[in-house]
């Protein structure tokens, strides 16, 4: 890795870890627990902001993000692997999903979709 790749890394991830830090709790930790799931699930992402979310790319492509509103979201770009569905590619595809607490259950979903997204 060049040196300048390795200070974009090092800022993508200053970043994102301060944007976390920020989210007011119970959703801080619920951030905390999902950027080491998508870090874990699909190590050739890289932590980074899209539009203020904390977000991981892979070839300088957002795969997805996370954001805090009413609910904790988690979602998928148009540069995401889609094929997590069958069908034609003009049907409608799951691209983001909300929830109020990270159990083991969801986390086992969200890192098999992100895997499957960065794949």
């Amino acid at each position: 890795m060049t040196e300048k790749k390795a200070a974009k890394k090092a800022d993508g991830e200053a970043a994102t870890l301060a944007k976390i830090a920020a989210m007011p709790a119970p959703y801080r930790a619920m951030g905390e627990r999902l950027h080491a799931l998508i870090l874990r699930s699909a190590p050739a992402l890289q932590p980074t902001l899209w539009y203020g979310m904390p977000a991981y790319a892979k070839d300088g492509n957002v795969i997805c993000f996370f954001r805090v509103d009413k609910y904790m979201t988690f979602g998928l770009s148009d540069k995401a692997n889609h094929a997590l569905e069958e069908g034609a590619p003009h049907q409608l595809r799951e691209s983001a999903w909300f929830f109020t607490a990270l159990d083991d259950a969801t986390e086992g979903k969200l890192s098999a979709i992100v895997r499957k997204a960065a794949s």
